[in-house]
């Protein structure tokens, strides 16, 4: 199975390993295409004006644009898993898990980086900042992603089983050619939206855990706070919906 996880807009700083090189990202053969982007990134963030970064980087406060201006290749890495800190992942809360389970998300998550685009987990990158739905100098990385990364995720994922707990938004940057579970929760009977990130980390903390690998095995979970109530089928996708109690 694999399952496509968002990115947050809060990441830690620093970092113990080197900087970024082709071996560092998932799909080392399309390095140079990802290259163009983090390139034209790094150019604006030497030479915007304040009002460009302010947009870039979703931050007003001028002093705030000193920790995104390192350039890259002095800049140390840490897993990806590890630099964001959302609401998602404060409830998977990674670094608490069991190395069996560590291993579990490095190898199944792909996260969808708005800089990075597409990468496995456990790929090296650097502390950044960029806005969703941002585009950098003339291009949307989203458009760019999708067009220049969709065939080699579908020929990596082949015929495994998806669980896509991404944000909507990310849909921009890849949609799965199989038939992909997601998820959907309630609370009396509405649909939340910012304390879906929390279950989606909590959901994705029970996947590892369980070491699942089919949708079927999700569903068999026992996740505390969850019931599940329905699964809707289309054609493009299987939706689990959960009622939070």
């Amino acid at each position: 199975m694999v399952i496509l996880f968002a990115p947050s807009e809060g990441k830690r700083e620093g970092g113990l390993l080197p900087s970024f090189s082709e071996t560092s990202f998932l799909f080392p053969e399309l390095y140079s295409n990802r290259l163009e982007i983090i390139k034209r990134y790094e150019t604006l963030v030497q030479t915007g004006t304040q009002e460009a970064l302010s947009a870039l980087f979703g931050i007003k406060d001028e002093n705030e644009f000193i920790r995104y201006k390192k350039p890259f290749e002095a800049a140390p890495t840490m897993k990806a898993i590890e630099r964001y800190d959302g609401v998602a992942y404060g409830y998977l809360n990674y670094l608490e898990l069991s190395t069996q389970a560590q291993r579990y998300i490095d190898s199944h998550v792909i996260l969808f980086s708005n800089l990075f685009g597409p990468i496995r987990a456990d790929d090296q990158i650097p502390d950044y900042k960029l806005k969703q739905g941002s585009a950098i100098d003339t291009v949307a990385p989203e458009k760019f992603y999708k067009t220049h990364f969709s065939s080699a995720l579908d020929e990596m994922i082949g015929d495994r089983e998806i669980l896509d707990i991404r944000a909507g938004f990310y849909d921009k940057f890849y949609v799965p050619k199989n038939k992909a579970a997601t998820l959907k929760f309630l609370k009396e009977g509405k649909v939340v939206s910012h304390w879906a990130k929390a279950y989606r980390g909590i959901v994705l903390r029970e996947a590892a855990l369980s070491k699942v690998e089919s949708i079927n095995a999700l569903l068999a979970l026992n996740i505390e706070g969850l019931i599940l109530k329905e699964i809707l089928e289309t054609k493009r996708t299987k939706e689990i919906i959960y009622e939070i109690i």
